[in-house]
């Protein structure tokens, strides 16, 4: 790959951060829920999502540090109920959720999001 084929595979993460694997926060109308989640497709129909709602997340944290497994679910939103979609990234001192479930946890977000349904697809069960 030369210089000018790494400056547009860049260029293009920078125009598009919302690709598979990103973790989100997604906040939802009628009704209103936020949820904090990984990507797993973003097309003009909808999001699908790997995640939980966001008041579940100091639970979610707590039962993987007492070595729980972690479930997560897999959700499909239609466009017409998303609001706002917004990398989690930090705001200035104040972390992301990422950093914090690190943090905590000593695992990458992303890898226990998608474990759930690797985990769900390998068994042979229904996604729901």
């Amino acid at each position: 790959m030369d210089s000018h084929d790494s400056r547009d595979a860049a260029i293009a993460g920078i125009e598009n951060p919302f690709q598979p694997g990103a973790i989100v926060l997604l906040t939802l109308g009628n009704p209103r829920e936020k949820f904090w989640g990984a990507i797993l497709a973003l097309t003009a129909q909808g999001l699908s999502l790997a995640g939980i709602e966001l008041g579940s997340f100091e639970d979610l944290v707590s039962m993987i540090k007492a070595g729980d497994l972690a479930s997560c679910g897999v959700v499909f939103f239609p466009m017409h109920r998303i609001e706002r979609v917004e990398l989690d990234s930090p705001d200035g001192n104040i972390p992301s959720l990422s950093q914090r479930f690190t943090a905590k946890t000593g695992l990458d977000p992303a890898s226990v999001l998608l474990a759930s349904l690797t985990a769900e697809l390998h068994s042979g069960g229904d996604l729901k």
